[in-house]
């Protein structure tokens, strides 16, 4: 439903170089999580959908600007097993049709119903910005070896939860529901957000290869101040402390064999026991949030379902 819509889109605007990898970006799939969610979250109170399908385009145009944007800056080459836009075109290219995507998702935000228009685009203009400073602390993060836990999670919070959060609000809020339920699901988006970016830190060390879609201990080989590697630091014995800093601080290294090391210490530490607790404990306290919402539990089911099925995903 989503795909198709996305499809459907027009681009008559000139110049075609310019909205030509916009086209791209969006064909490339994806899981479509924050426009479903948008349509689920609408759905608790409303039959109709596909009315807020435009809003919910918005928030997935949105999504992938960040994406394109994320990929130029990690020079990376591949986005679900296709070329990113700066390799397939150029940087310059990358940085233009990006700040196109960026206006576009505004445009397509705004084409809702004047009685909520403040409101969806005051929500949507603070997680933009909020995202924008979770990008900010992750590159921080890269030249710091004290990054403790709780600054960890209130950068995924604001890097990769707000926008799920984003997405139900904004559902709620187009559906014209009581503020004590609009406010209950932003925290279950918000809660579920964090269960599945931890989730993502978990699969990159211990998912399946095959299942995954891509080489796990890419966050290893990175250095990347995830909670699993920030835990490994502050939990281990002098001597796994030692190792662990020797690899993190290596500058020359084999990439499978320093996956398997600092895996072997992650095992002998506990970090993935610990990981999987924390990704419960955020997904348990999603579902409080949900329990609180005032609509019938049979209407919230299809919601509910989605949520296991995501927490359930072993890519």
């Amino acid at each position: 439903m989503v795909n198709e819509a996305l499809e459907a889109l027009p681009y008559d605007r000139r110049p075609a170089s310019l909205y030509e990898p916009v086209k791209y970006v969006l064909s490339l799939g994806g899981k479509r999580i924050r426009p479903v969610l948008m349509l689920l979250a609408y759905n608790l109170y409303k039959d109709n959908p596909a009315d807020i399908m435009m809003q919910a385009l918005a928030l997935e145009t949105y999504h992938n600007y960040t994406l394109l944007h994320d990929d130029l800056m990690d020079n990376a080459d591949l986005r679900r097993g296709h070329e990113t836009v700066h390799k397939r075109w150029d940087a310059n290219t990358a940085i233009l049709s990006g700040d196109s995507m960026l206006v576009l998702a505004y445009q397509r935000m705004q084409q809702c119903p004047k009685e909520h228009l403040q409101a969806v685009l005051d929500v949507f203009t603070e997680t933009a910005l909020e995202i924008g400073e979770g990008q900010q602390y992750d590159m921080d993060f890269e030249t710091r070896n004290d990054v403790t836990e709780d600054e960890y999670i209130e950068m995924i919070r604001l890097k990769t939860s707000v926008l799920l959060a984003c997405a139900v609000k904004i559902g709620a809020l187009l559906a014209g529901a009581p503020q004590e339920d609009v406010d209950n699901l932003y925290k279950f988006g918000e809660q579920l957000g964090l269960a599945f970016q931890l989730q993502d830190d978990l699969l990159d060390v211990y998912g399946d290869p095959k299942v995954f879609g891509k080489a796990i201990g890419g966050d290893i080989t990175s250095n990347k101040k995830t909670y699993m590697l920030i835990n490994a630091v502050n939990r281990a014995n002098p001597e796994q402390r030692q190792e662990l800093m020797r690899w993190i601080e290596a500058k020359e290294f084999n990439r499978d064999e320093k996956v398997r090391a600092v895996t072997a210490l992650y095992d002998q530490i506990g970090i993935r026991q610990l990981c999987e607790q924390k990704i419960n404990h955020y997904f348990d306290e999603c579902r409080k949030y949900l329990a609180r919402v005032g609509v019938d539990d049979k209407r919230k089911q299809q919601l509910l379902d989605y949520t296991d099925e995501m927490m359930e995903r072993r890519k």
